[in-house]
């Protein structure tokens, strides 16, 4: 069985209805999602906490309630700070790179975003390469969720 990572931008657009396409395709997604073992993280609990709209917080944090929560560990900061310094994603966006460390260092095969800006591209995906690779950690896929149904 394999593993996927979703980022915060995963569960949010399961209830965003100002974009229905994109909201359409997380719901296939996660039609499909029984067939993965699926992990969240501490940080995505953090950015669910800070969503200003009551209702949708408290959606949100249900569907994050079904998935196994990875804490952050030293290991996750120092890869962390491996993926800025080599530049796969901005200093500004160190959020994102704890988003790659989590998926990396619990070993998904999947990380699972709608971010195009950060993640899901293919500079990202060659430099995370790279570095995971240089780290001593097994190379991971960063997708859309379209991309694995």
């Amino acid at each position: 069985m394999h593993k996927i990572y979703l980022d915060t931008s995963v569960i949010s657009a399961l209830f965003d209805e100002r974009n229905p396409d994109r909201k359409m395709l997380t719901e296939n997604f996660f039609a499909q999602i029984q067939d993965y073992e699926v992990d969240v993280s501490d940080l995505t609990l953090d950015e669910i906490k800070k969503n200003r709209h009551e209702s949708l917080k408290e959606k949100m944090q249900a569907c994050a309630r079904s998935f196994i929560v990875l804490e952050e560990t030293e290991a996750v900061i120092a890869l962390a700070h491996k993926l800025v310094q080599a530049k796969a994603v901005p200093q500004s966006s160190f959020e994102d790179a704890s988003h790659i460390a989590f998926a990396v260092i619990a070993e998904v095969t999947f990380l699972v975003s709608w971010n195009f800006r950060h993640l899901v591209r293919l500079k990202t995906r060659e430099v995370v390469h790279q570095v995971t690779l240089s780290q001593g950690y097994n190379p991971i896929q960063i997708v859309a969720p379209p991309e694995i149904i």
